[in-house]
């Protein structure tokens, strides 16, 4: 009798993860007309719905949003970091402007011209120095653009490690526009996800 018991909450287990399937699946290709015409044509039936099965346990959304949240700690990371740098440069240009400017201030009028070319001659290095500013800037940017990549290609691995459909390691514009769809569609069930649930309390 046991076994017919057990047999009975199997099936009664599959006919809701098959209700379940459905209402994502159905939610998915509602939140896909939204996209613009040639993603649409792109996500086909067996994409939607290999995506509703990745997500019907829950894990993929929690996936998605850790992999969130430690984009955003990397952003602003890489951020701060950008800010950290542009502010240093700036102490250093304020700090030579304001030395220029004392000098100026207590010199005498007779003496200013020898200063002023004095300080035109200290400029010259500086100049130098503006360069290699800019230099470190740009390595920055470079830097943070590689890092950023280097996060990107992370999630997608981790994405597709978890069989969520239509994420593979990729530097392709339009393949990675597609990802960053679906992403999107995921944040919205998501949200739906906890609308509903909140409803229901």
């Amino acid at each position: 009798m046991d076994r017919y018991a057990g047999a009975g909450d199997e099936a009664a287990d599959r006919a809701r993860q098959q209700e379940r399937h459905y209402q994502l699946l159905s939610a998915l290709q509602s939140l896909v007309k939204e996209l613009p015409s040639s993603f649409q044509q792109r996500l086909s039936y067996t994409t939607l719905s290999d995506l509703a099965l990745a997500l019907l346990d829950g894990t993929v959304f929690e996936i998605v949003q850790g992999l969130l949240e430690i984009q955003h700690l990397t952003e602003k990371s890489l951020y701060n970091q950008r800010l950290r740098l542009q502010n240093e440069h700036r102490v250093l240009r304020q700090a030579l402007r304001q030395k220029h400017l004392e000098a100026q201030q207590t010199c005498r009028p007779h003496n200013l011209p020898v200063l002023q070319a004095a300080q035109q001659r200290e400029l010259e290095p500086w100049q130098a120095m503006e360069h290699r500013i800019r230099e470190e800037q740009q390595a920055m940017d470079r830097k943070i653009v590689l890092e950023l990549d280097r996060k990107v290609a992370d999630q997608q691995s981790t994405l597709e490690k978890a069989g969520v459909a239509g994420f593979y390691v990729t530097t392709n514009p339009q393949e990675l526009t597609l990802q960053m769809n679906l992403l999107e569609l995921i944040r919205k069930l998501q949200q739906r996800d906890c609308q509903v649930g909140k409803a229901a309390l």
